[in-house]
């Protein structure tokens, strides 16, 4: 695959630092990710012969791999070949960062953990992400969905009796941006130092950190929180609509809102009520305002609905899907999507995946695509030539299995 043609690259901050990324489905990947779009030169090192497994995930999880794995290079190595050991401490000693996120044990295994490479680099930053940091947990095989569940976060976000997983990889990501957030303070540690450092993040702790304020609630009020589907809300309008062709979710947060609100729907007794003079009040009153609101805004075309909302400055979104986000006109005016090959739809077909939600300066420059997801090896060779192999040395490799390449695309 090509790389995707850009008038003009993006920022790209971090510039210059090498990572060595061991890594597969969504945490370390997405650690990689960040780095990568960063501007650092990251290079994938796959399992050879077969490379990330993420590769051929199917169902819901086919799209991972392209997801994650934007502006990297990939190197495919068997670790588990003395050649490829030796392969792999070569390419650390010039490394500025190893990632990696298997599971507990693995990399010693393999002989690449923070203490056997350290030794070929004393300023190494050594990135390890987790189900679980230091502690009785720490040697548990752990998930994402494991850690929702583990942590309350599946028990907050269902009805009462029904824990529900989020319905995205929340901790997947977040614990990498805490992994990525890490690394860089060790960076600048390193500055001072001349040291680098073995820093972690992981799962369940970063699930934890999401509870955090509920945990604050329950001390401070003595009352266990509710699953957010029976919370007590504190804004009296703050729920999904139904208008004539749609749903829409409301949120109506402070009383001067209240008041054009009210005007830019016409509710004029609603505005003169003095049960609902204020927000508090308002809230004590959804059992019947809710259904008033309903009945009066149930009526009404969506967009009229969206175009009152919008005019009168209430927060409004329409109750979306994810196919929605391809067509959507924010993200695709400020470029927030970056048109990616989908290797799993088998023909490099390319569609728009979310951009890094950043920006930079006063011109809020944000990242961009260089490189398309890679195919297996595909920079194998230049990645060993930059690390002083010969061109003996490379073939001799491929010879022997130690590296990997898938074919050309056709």
């Amino acid at each position: 695959m090509s790389d995707l043609p850009r008038a003009t690259d993006g920022p790209q901050p971090l510039k210059g630092l090498r990572v060595l990324e061991f890594s597969h489905t969504i945490m370390g990947p997405c650690a990689g990710l960040l780095l990568a779009d960063l501007g650092a030169d990251v290079v994938k090192v796959e399992p050879a012969p077969e490379g990330d497994h993420t590769r051929r995930l199917p169902g819901f999880a086919a799209g991972f791999f392209a997801t994650f794995n934007r502006n990297k290079r990939s190197l495919a190595l068997d670790l588990k070949h003395p050649e490829g050991r030796a392969a792999a401490h070569r390419l650390a000693a010039r490394a500025d960062i190893v990632l990696e996120n298997y599971g507990p044990g693995t990399m010693r295994r393999l002989g690449c953990d923070w203490e056997q490479l350290r030794v070929v680099n004393p300023r190494l930053v050594y990135l390890a992400l987790k189900g679980f940091l230091a502690g009785p947990y720490e040697h548990r095989p752990a998930l994402d969905e494991v850690v929702q569940f583990q942590s309350g976060l599946a028990y907050m976000t269902g009805p009462p009796g029904q824990p529900l997983r989020a319905g995205a990889s929340v901790i997947d990501i977040l614990g990498a941006v805490f992994g990525v957030t890490a690394t860089l303070a060790a960076l600048r540690e390193r500055d001072a130092t001349g040291q680098g450092q073995r820093v972690c993040s992981s799962l369940f702790e970063s699930a934890v950190f999401l509870m955090g304020s509920h945990m604050a609630g329950l001390a401070a009020t003595g009352e266990a929180p509710p699953p957010m589907p029976a919370r007590r809300g504190a804004w009296g309008i703050y729920d999904v609509f139904r208008t004539a062709d749609g749903e829409l979710f409301i949120g109506v947060t402070s009383d001067r809102q209240w008041v054009r609100f009210t005007a830019a729907f016409g509710l004029a007794e609603m505005a003169a009520d003095p049960r609902l003079a204020t927000n508090a009040r308002r809230t004590q009153e959804r059992p019947w305002l809710l259904p008033a609101l309903q009945a009066t805004i149930g009526t009404r075309p969506r967009a009229e609905v969206e175009r009152l909302c919008e005019e009168s400055g209430i927060s409004w979104a329409p109750v979306g899907q994810p196919a929605d986000l391809f067509e959507d006109p924010h993200l695709l005016a400020g470029e927030g999507l970056l048109e990616t090959a989908i290797s799993a739809l088998g023909g490099g077909e390319r569609v728009g995946l979310p951009a890094l939600p950043l920006e930079f300066g006063e011109a809020r420059r944000r990242v961009t695509l260089r490189r398309q997801p890679p195919r297996l090896g595909e920079h194998g060779a230049e990645v060993l030539a930059e690390a002083g192999f010969g061109a003996a040395e490379i073939a001799a490799l491929a010879a022997s299995g130690v590296t990997a390449a898938a074919p050309p695309a056709a």
